[in-house]
């Protein structure tokens, strides 16, 4: 239940109240902003489908050979063979498809983190999860000679697990526990150490780096269906989980001990959604390279629509972040013809700024 009291300014301001009767002050005021807000988070997520759709309608009509949009609807729905455009429109498919999956990863990722780790700048980069599993896909290449990207998933998944678990461990150690700011220090410092061995490995290897450099940038070209169907299993299994914490995500907002006063085990609840941000960042950073900023500024951005709601923020991250992927891969292609920019390059070109502008207004980087 809510309760109004009188602020010193003289306006009046939210506050909720735990089952028990204790207030819990106005930090928790998921319940209010909810409520001010139902009503208008369907018609803004069918908006947020509508831009997404938009993006995957571009991805497959821009590039070097600009296609038409009908001719686009065409291919899809009847497609000849012997049509060069329709061979275009075919041809990027899997990129599309691969955008739409890896954002959808990172952004629900991103998202998924900031809950858990009730840290406003918990984001799949900067929590080390990317560097873990870019380190071990170099180990991968540098060990064991793996050269195709349906090899290095299972590095990738390996990487970002160890990672995930060591920043955990590390933020644990000390009374307080896992607290958000032990958890950015953590993460940071990991984050750091694992690309410092990770340089140290490619500097010493030029066969690893000509492999691994292509790979690195993060981009969604180049990509088939033989590399893209394996991760589809990790990437639904690790959406399910993710999509199924909302509840869980709230609560953990309101901190460890009022969530254990509701009836929530902290420590499972955390390890079922790291375990499905482990799958997400995974897949994504197997598929597509380490690519940045999608899961730290969609998270925020959607915001503005949704308020702290985590019921809401997770489907809406998981519209809007694909959206950005394909937007900066767009841009990417006719930013410097006859060439590409990759995606991640573009991500973070785009994402920089913005996330920027965000903080600025002084709205986003509120859990």
């Amino acid at each position: 239940m809510t309760s109004t009291t009188a602020a010193s300014s003289g306006k009046r301001e939210r506050t909720v109240t735990a089952p028990n009767g204790t207030e819990t002050g106005p930090q928790l005021y998921v319940r209010a902003e909810v409520r001010a807000r139902k009503g208008k988070q369907p018609a803004w997520l069918l908006a947020a489908v509508v831009v997404l759709a938009i993006a995957c309608g571009a991805s497959l009509a821009v590039g070097a050979r600009a296609i038409p949009l009908e001719t686009v609807w065409d291919a899809l729905a009847h497609f000849d063979p012997a049509d060069g455009n329709h061979a275009v429109v075919h041809a990027r498919i899997p990129r599309t498809v691969l955008g739409l999956l890896a954002g959808g990863a990172l952004g629900l990722a991103g998202a998924a983190m900031q809950g858990v780790a009730r840290n406003p700048l918990a984001d799949p980069g900067i929590m080390g999860v990317n560097a873990g599993a870019a380190l071990a896909v170099v180990g991968g290449i540098y060990l064991f000679g793996i050269t195709g990207l349906t090899g290095y998933i299972w590095f990738a998944f390996l990487g970002a697990a160890v990672a995930a678990t060591v920043v955990y461990l590390l933020a644990s150690t000390g009374r307080d526990g896992a607290t958000p700011v032990k958890l950015a220090l953590a993460g940071a410092a990991l984050n750091a150490g694992l690309y410092s061995l990770m340089n140290v490995v490619l500097v010493s290897s030029q066969d690893t780096l000509d492999r691994f450099r292509f790979w690195q940038v993060g981009s969604v070209a180049g990509r088939d269906w033989s590399v893209i169907l394996p991760g589809l299993p990790f990437l639904a299994a690790g959406a399910l989980l993710v999509l199924c914490s909302g509840r869980v995500l709230n609560t953990l907002a309101l901190g460890d001990d009022l969530a254990r006063g509701l009836g929530q085990r902290v420590g499972l609840s955390r390890g079922i959604v790291a375990l499905g941000v482990v799958l997400l960042c995974g897949s994504a950073t197997a598929l597509a390279g380490p690519i940045a900023f999608l899961g730290l500024v969609i998270p925020h951005a959607v915001r503005f629509f949704t308020g702290p709601d985590y019921r809401w923020i997770l489907p809406f991250s998981l519209a809007l972040a694909p959206a950005l992927l394909l937007g900066a891969d767009v841009v990417g292609r006719v930013a410097l013809p006859p060439g590409e920019v990759p995606a991640g390059i573009m991500t973070a070109i785009i994402g920089a700024p913005v996330f920027v502008w965000l903080v600025r207004r002084g709205k986003g980087a509120s859990l």
